[in-house]
């Protein structure tokens, strides 16, 4: 079992032979049996494109890899960045990265935010009509794109086939990879189809990627994919922005709504057993004021769709689910997962809490727990018709009820299912480890609850389940103790100090710390174990956990990981700001910036470009195209509110901000305008607007480089623009254009900035 530290160094130390620089130096990319090399520096065009200034782990080894034609398997987990790990290799070199998608939702939600970023993309679904499918294959044909996303039973038709042929394909990312394994918790049989592109592709890298998967998982992957001599990529599975709470479920509806009450405009997922339920759920919601609603397999498939787009939208606050929804939805902003209903197993509870805190940002992961959820899933195992998958269903069962009733560190718990080893005893960030439940000498309940086990098999040469033992030991009157005689045990009654419901949940804890085993048959039965026998014949004294009480939300002790203190109030101007501006494009809010970006933005305050630049979030073409409007933003809010100062703050030191690099893309603008050029030719040249290459040259300016200004401005436009500046409050852009009208344009104040801080 690997360590938390072993996991974050595992494909490092185990599968790397070979050098990457930060800066990823040179690496080699297969493109149909040609090796081309590329010389391009990986952290730039990471920047450039998706505003990121470092790597996640393991995603800088993965895009290496790619890039030098090596076949890469990669498990990270949900908001671990993984499918940066195929968009990033698309944008270096020539032709295609073909990404194998399951679900339409995932495909149009990543080319839209693709397409946000400047980046070329597209999709091939059933949704396109058919001139907006000839649209976009006239644009494969022309190498327009460098991301193509399609379903595999779209992606493996014939004519599909001979088109790739033909398209220049030079990588195949192959996500949400768990569906090809039958072992897996989402299996699709047209998974394994995908295999046949290896005989037509021999000679391009594969990519497959997952977020879950336990080592029978993983092997299935690699197996029917035919990935060679692939490198493995394995990242911890810990998410330690997520708090992962349990309590018994008692009125669940009423303990639902509290729960979202107490978490004012922020939105999440409430998964639910069944249909019925999940509208339920969500009825009521709407009735209490909470904007929700349903989704599930049975309703219309526009229903559906729609329902699904109002979240992603932020149009409502709550989807009330079956598992049906979220794999692949790539919402960054869920802030809470609800489990109205137990899970059927651990794997799925991890992914289904994994939409959780996609961002990084704080998320809260509730289940409601009730034993009469336990006996419903056992119905649901009992009417499968294959014994093996009743048996299998049986044991992964179990460990979930072990989870939801454990009182140890659930986050240790979770990690453990997966082969990963928690290394402290206080995660700080699940309710047993905040609110430890309270312990007592369990000893006796132990040896009466144990010896009723042994003496049940000796007496009757044969197991008996979890009930019968409790119905013995509460002396209750039953068909089966009166057909057995095991009203005349001497165990018979001796437990009548507890309730049938209590002495489930001790026999439920022995199970878990080994006294004796449940076994996965169908009419599953009781049997000792060595440690059992052990406190019987030794007296070993045995510590139990008192049950969980349902009696209120335990607030927060410690700050939350991930949790990034800001001006709440701007935060809510920026939030607003976004959504109108996603609303005019038809896009989900998070398509513009993230919640981490804007939090950013309410806490640094920025308002001048150079600074804004270096925000987590905003590349080049969000900068030129929303910079101005959020600066503006934060400068009326200033002009307005004092500046704030946060707790982490206090006492510390800062550094004056560091002066911008200048990147190849600086670099080129830079090299032309120094032939001469004027910025509009540069900006038709290069296809850019005439504001980014303004954009180019102030922060060329700032870095030191000696540019001749006076192609750029005049001294009676620099003038002009300094007397403004002294006139307006805070120094906002905005401002000093509406002053100065069409006198100059927004790229000559940024030159004048730039020219004035450069000295």
């Amino acid at each position: 079992m690997l360590s938390l530290q072993q996991h974050s160094r595992y494909a490092k130390t185990v599968h790397r032979n070979f050098p990457a620089s930060s800066l990823a130096g040179r690496a080699s990319l297969a493109n149909n049996g040609c090796v081309t090399t590329i010389a391009q520096p990986l952290l730039p065009t990471l920047k450039r494109w998706f505003g990121f200034d470092s790597f996640r782990p393991l995603q800088e080894e993965i895009v290496t890899d790619s890039l030098a034609g090596r076949d890469v398997f990669a498990l990270l987990p949900t908001g671990g960045g993984k499918s940066l790990c195929f968009q990033l290799p698309a944008l270096i070199g020539d032709g295609l990265t073909v990404v194998v998608s399951p679900l339409i939702a995932l495909m149009k939600d990543q080319v839209d935010a693709m397409t946000a970023s400047g980046i070329e993309a597209t999709f091939l679904n059933s949704t396109l009509g058919a001139e907006e499918s000839r649209k976009r294959l006239r644009g494969l044909f022309a190498g327009k794109y460098r991301l193509l996303y399609a379903a595999p039973e779209r992606l493996m038709l014939d004519g599909t086939i001979e088109m790739l042929r033909q398209w220049n394909v030079v990588r195949i990312a192959i996500d949400e990879a768990h569906c090809i394994s039958e072992w897996g918790h989402d299996f699709r049989p047209e998974y394994r189809q995908i295999a046949k592109l290896r005989d037509i592709f021999p000679d391009i890298p594969f990519m497959a990627l997952t977020a879950t998967a336990t080592e029978r998982v993983r092997e299935d992957i690699v197996k029917y994919l035919r990935l060679r001599d692939a490198r493995h990529y394995v990242a911890s599975f810990n998410r330690p922005n997520l708090t992962y709470r349990v309590i018994p479920k008692s009125k669940p509806y009423d303990q639902v709504l509290a729960f979202i009450r107490q978490r004012r405009d922020e939105c999440g997922i409430v998964y639910c057993s069944s249909r019925k339920a999940t509208e339920s759920v969500a009825e009521r919601l709407n009735a209490d004021g909470i904007r929700a609603r349903a989704y599930h397999a049975g309703l219309d498939d526009e229903v559906r769709a729609e329902n699904q787009e109002m979240f992603l939208r932020d149009e409502v606050r709550v989807i009330c689910a079956t598992i049906a929804f979220g794999m692949g939805i790539n919402k960054p902003n869920v802030r809470f997962v609800i489990h109205h209903d137990l899970p059927k197993n651990v794997e799925g509870y991890y992914q289904e809490t994994g939409r959780g805190g996609r961002d990084g940002l704080p998320g809260e992961c509730l289940l409601l727990f009730s034993p009469g959820d336990v006996i419903k899933q056992t119905g649901f195992i009992d009417e499968k018709p294959d014994p093996d998958e009743q048996r299998v269903a049986r044991e992964q069962l179990q460990k979930m009820v072990h989870y939801a009733e454990s009182a140890a560190c659930r986050r240790a718990e979770l990690l453990r299912y997966f082969g990963e080893e928690y290394p402290s005893p206080d995660c700080g960030g699940c309710d047993n480890c905040l609110d430890p439940r309270e312990t007592f000498d369990g000893t006796l309940a132990a040896q009466k609850f144990l010896s009723c086990v042994y003496r049940l098999r000796q007496a009757s040469r044969f197991g008996v389940g979890l009930n019968h033992v409790t119905e013995v030991l509460t002396g209750a009157d039953t068909e089966k103790i009166r057909k057995w005689n095991h009203g005349s045990l001497s165990t018979y009654g001796i437990g009548k100090e507890h309730s049938r419901a209590a002495w489930q949940v001790i026999g439920r804890e022995l199970i878990r710390l080994g006294y004796c085993r449940q076994t996965t048959e169908k009419f599953s039965v009781l049997e000792m174990t060595d440690e059992g026998m052990a406190v019987l014949r030794n007296r070993k004294p045995v510590t139990l956990t008192r049950p969980m009480i349902s009696a209120g939300q335990p607030q927060e002790k410690k700050h939350r990981a991930g949790e990034i203190s800001c001006d709440e109030a701007l935060f809510a101007k920026l939030r607003t700001l976004r959504k109108e501006i996603a609303d005019s494009r038809d896009v989900p809010a998070y398509i513009i910036f993230s919640d981490v970006s804007l939090r950013i933005m309410a806490r640094e305050y920025p308002v001048e470009e150079r600074v804004f630049s270096r925000i987590t979030g905003v590349g080049m073409k969000k900068l030129d195209e929303f910079g101005a409007q959020f600066m503006d933003a934060i400068m009326k809010h200033l002009r307005e509110n004092p500046r704030q100062m946060f707790a982490d703050e206090i006492g510390e030191v800062r550094n004056p901000p560091p002066k911008p690099r200048v990147n190849d893309t600086i670099r080129e603008t830079l090299a032309l305008f120094r032939t001469g050029k004027k910025v509009d030719r540069i900006a038709r040249e290069r296809s850019l607007t005439a504001s980014t290459i303004y954009g180019h040259l102030a922060s060329a300016i700032e870095a030191g480089e000696k540019i001749d200004a006076r192609n750029l401005i005049t001294a009676e436009q620099e003038r002009l623009i300094e007397a403004a500046f002294a006139k307006v409050t805070v120094g906002g852009l905005k401002e000093v254009k509406e002053l100065l009208g069409e006198k100059v344009d927004y790229g000559q104040i940024r030159i004048h900035l730039a020219l004035r801080r450069a000295g």
